[in-house]
C-alpha cells in the first residue's frame, strides 16, 4: 500500500507508478486512438456522412448513455471501496483484539509464568500472520518449534491454519485454567477474545470468497466498451480529428475507474493499493511483545 501526503499536488499525482492504470491500459488506449482516427477519416473524407440526420440521434443517445454509465461506474467504485474499507476495519479489530488479549493475560500472569508469556508473545501474532497467508492464498510456512511446544505438531498445512492456531491458543488457555492460574471470570473474558479471532477471520473470508457477481462486472465492461467504440461516430463532425484524443481520454478515465475497483475489491492481495497486511502483522507482534 502506498503511503503518501494527500495534501500535496505535484509529488506523485502526475508521475507514473507501479499502480498507475495508464501502464495497464496503454495498449488498448493506442488501439482506441488508431480506431478513432481511422473512423474519423472514413466518415469525413470517404463516406461523407455529415449531412445524415441520424448522426444527431447518435449524439443524443451518447448524452443519455453518458449519464447512465456514470451512475454505474460510481456505484461500482463505491461498492469496491466499501469492501476495501470493511477489510481495513476487520484488521483494525484484529489489532485491538490482539492487544486486549495480551493485556488480559499480562494482568494475571506472574513473573514466574515466563513460559506462558513466551508462548503467547509468539503465538498471538502468529494468528495474524497465518490469517494474512491464508487470505493471500499462499503456501503456509510456519516454523514449528516441536521440542518446546509439542502441541504445534498438530498443525497441518493442508487444513485451515488460522483455525488451528486459534485452537492451540484455546488449549493453552484451558491448561492455565486447569492449573488454577485463571479463574472463571478470566476464562469468560479470554474466551470472548478467542471467539473474536474467529469472527474476524470469517468476515475476511466473506470478502475474499464473495467477489462482485460476474454478470454485473462483465456487463459494466461491455457497456463501457460499446460506449467508447460508438462515441466517435457521432462526434467526429463536431470535433474533427480531435475526436481521437478526446475519446481515448474518456476511455482512459472510465477504464481506470473499473481497474481501480477490480484492484481494491480484494483488499488482501499484494497489489500496491491493497491493505498493508504485513505491516499490521509486524505492529501486532511489536505491541504484544511490549505488553507481555
Amino acid at each position: 500500500m502506498y503511503i503518501y501526503d494527500s495534501k500535496t499536488w505535484f509529488d506523485f499525482k502526475f508521475l507514473l507508478s507501479k499502480a498507475d492504470t495508464l501502464r495497464k491500459m496503454l495498449p488498448i488506449l493506442i488501439a482506441i486512438f488508431i480506431y478513432c482516427a481511422v473512423l474519423g477519416y472514413l466518415e469525413i473524407e470517404v463516406w461523407k456522412l455529415s449531412s445524415n440526420s441520424w448522426i444527431k440521434n447518435i449524439n443524443l443517445m451518447h448524452t443519455t448513455l453518458g449519464f447512465v454509465i456514470s451512475l454505474l461506474v460510481v456505484f461500482r467504485t463505491n461498492t469496491a471501496y466499501d469492501r476495501w474499507w470493511e477489510g481495513r476495519k476487520l484488521w483494525g479489530s484484529l489489532v485491538n483484539n490482539s492487544r486486549n488479549f495480551a493485556i488480559k493475560l499480562a494482568s494475571v500472569l506472574d513473573s514466574k509464568d515466563e513460559e506462558y508469556r513466551l508462548f503467547f508473545r509468539k503465538y498471538i501474532p502468529l494468528y495474524a500472520e497465518s490469517l494474512k497467508i491464508h487470505l493471500q492464498s499462499e503456501s503456509t510456512r510456519l516454523s514449528l518449534d516441536v521440542k518446546e511446544h509439542p502441541e504445534l505438531y498438530i498443525l497441518e498445512k493442508d487444513k485451515h491454519i488460522p483455525n488451528q492456531v486459534a485452537r492451540i491458543l484455546s488449549l493453552k488457555v484451558q491448561q492455565m485454567y486447569k492449573e488454577g492460574i485463571l479463574t472463571d471470570a478470566h476464562m469468560i473474558n479470554l474466551n470472548n477474545e478467542l471467539s473474536a479471532l474467529t469472527d474476524i477471520c470469517g468476515g475476511c473470508e466473506r470478502i475474499k470468497n464473495t467477489p462482485i457477481p460476474y454478470s454485473y462486472s462483465s456487463f459494466i465492461k461491455r457497456f463501457i466498451m460499446i460506449y467508447v467504440i460508438t462515441l466517435p461516430i457521432g462526434y467526429v463532425f463536431q470535433l474533427g480529428y480531435y475526436v481521437a484524443p478526446l475519446v481515448t481520454f474518456i476511455a482512459y478515465v472510465l477504464g481506470s475507474l473499473e481497474l481501480i475497483a477490480e484492484e481494491i475489491e480484494d483488499p488482501f492481495g499484494g497489489d500496491p493499493n491493497d491493505l498493508p497486511l504485513q505491516k499490521i502483522c509486524n505492529n501486532i507482534q511489536k505491541h504484544v511483545g511490549e505488553i507481555l
